[in-house]
């Protein structure tokens, strides 16, 4: 019925932007020292120009099968990518520039949190474009799997999209570091971290596979960026016990 797919709907909404809230709560100050709009425009140029390409790559093919759908996805990724680094050089550009007015030669922003709000901005803008078709669809009329589809489609596209926030807070924080110790390493890893996190929506809606293995790659990416950013188990059980 129509109720239950307005429920589904606000479920997905729900479940989708409650990670960015929270994100924002967790960064004190940040909209003030570290703004995340001037961040997602980055993002937003590189859709721009994945769009623009998948445009000229249609009309120059005169087809849209699932090989040409592939290789968009992937040029997307490896746009987002180096619009990310094009984010780098800026910020980094703007964190010596600040270091030279202070009084202690010293900026007073780490990289830390420039990375950390960086990979927020990418994350939440991609999150929003990527539920608010879906929440636009959920509207109706009709009624979730009345085809033989998934019912849980809002409910798992709602998950996606927490995942999708969180690689991109904890891409950021490890690209940055990267960038900052010239570890080529380090940037291919997240490339292709992208890369496979892209490529496992392919496989919906094996829900079961697809949702399954982008959970757990968002978790082994969030304990690297955890690692990359200083953490500890011994600085996690400090902060347990309020020490």
């Amino acid at each position: 019925s129509s109720g239950a797919t307005e429920s589904s709907a606000g479920a997905a909404g729900g479940a989708g932007l409650a990670v960015p809230s929270s994100a924002v709560a967790a960064v004190p100050g940040a909209p003030a020292r570290c703004p995340v709009r001037p961040r997602a425009f980055f993002w937003l140029l590189s859709l721009l120009a994945a769009s623009l390409l998948w445009f000229v790559s249609v009309q120059l093919s005169g087809r849209e099968d699932a090989a040409l759908l592939l290789l968009g996805a992937a040029a997307a990724v490896l746009l987002q990518e180096l619009c990310r680094f094009a984010c780098f050089k800026v910020l980094k550009k703007a964190d010596e520039g600040l270091a030279t007015l202070s009084k202690d030669r010293q900026s007073p922003i780490s990289l830390r949190e420039m990375a950390y709000v960086s990979g927020l901005s990418f994350g939440i803008i991609s999150g929003v474009f990527s539920i608010v078709n879906i929440l636009a669809d959920s509207a109706g009329p009709g009624t979730v799997g009345i085809h033989g589809d998934s019912p849980y489609y809002f409910i798992t596209s709602a998950f996606f999209t927490m995942a999708l926030v969180l690689l991109h807070t904890f891409w950021g924080v490890i690209f940055f570091d990267a960038c900052e110790r010239r570890h080529a390493g380090g940037l291919g890893l997240v490339m292709g971290g992208h890369l496979l996190a892209s490529g496992l929506t392919f496989l919906n809606p094996w829900y079961e596979v697809s949702l399954g293995s982008t959970f757990i790659l968002t978790l082994c990416t969030g304990l690297w960026a955890f690692s990359t950013a200083g953490g500890s188990f011994h600085n996690v059980l400090k902060c347990l016990s309020c020490k």
